[in-house]
């Protein structure tokens, strides 16, 4: 797969621009399948989920004018025909992944068996935000109120771990310092990023596409 794993959408140019590069042709010339599951877990997450799927959010992904855009909700697939949305998710050309709980998504991305499929679509863009990003990662660690930090394993889909929402002001807990801190418990590379910033992954090639701040903690 070629990933797009951004902390907050598409927020920029520079993101922007990755997309249509990661593409490879014009986005309103592009199919895509948006999965809102990882916000399902959040107090009042069936109207975020909305929000998301009809581009009223603050996060940049629906709303972007693709050809043609469909819902894929991961929690539905085992009761469905695998050949039904397999066929759908290998006809998109974009994925989009949004946040949420990742630990939540991680459960349903293995349980639903999107976690087998992923690999094999070698032409699909990843774009991942927040929560949809971090569940790439071999591990990867979350905040949460009880435990305060939580690390777990995640879908391997690249060599590292993103946390997200650096110094934003609506994620105190995403501070630089309180990063540097947490990073140093992942046992693997890991990006910090703000919201102006992303990661572009091809093949073994990784790029940092940013018009903000960020950090890598080898």
């Amino acid at each position: 797969m070629k990933f797009l794993l951004t902390s907050a959408g598409i927020k920029n140019t520079s993101i922007h621009n990755a997309l249509v590069d990661l593409l490879g042709k014009p986005i309103a010339e592009s199919n895509a399948l948006c999965i809102p599951t990882a916000i399902y877990p959040f107090s009042g997450g069936p109207f975020m989920a909305y929000q998301f799927i009809s581009g009223s959010t603050t996060s940049p992904m629906c709303q972007l004018g693709w050809k043609s855009l469909g819902v894929l909700e991961l929690t539905a697939l085992p009761s469905i025909k695998a050949e039904y949305w397999i066929a759908a998710v290998r006809e998109a050309e974009a994925l989009l992944v949004w946040g949420g709980d990742v630990v939540y998504l991680s459960r349903w991305m293995q349980e639903s068996g999107m976690a087998d499929l992923l690999p094999s679509l070698r032409e699909t863009v990843y774009v991942g935000v927040s929560a949809g990003s971090m569940v790439t990662a071999p591990i990867f660690g979350e905040t949460y109120d009880d435990p305060p930090f939580v690390i777990e394993k995640g879908l391997g889909l690249v060599d590292f771990a993103l946390l997200p929402h650096v110094d934003h002001k609506d994620h105190p807990e995403s501070s630089m310092a309180n990063v540097e801190r947490m990073a140093a418990e992942v046992p693997v590379p890991t990006y910090a990023i703000d919201d102006e910033t992303a990661i572009k992954v091809v093949d073994d090639t990784v790029e940092v596409i940013s018009e903000g701040h960020w950090k890598l903690f080898r």
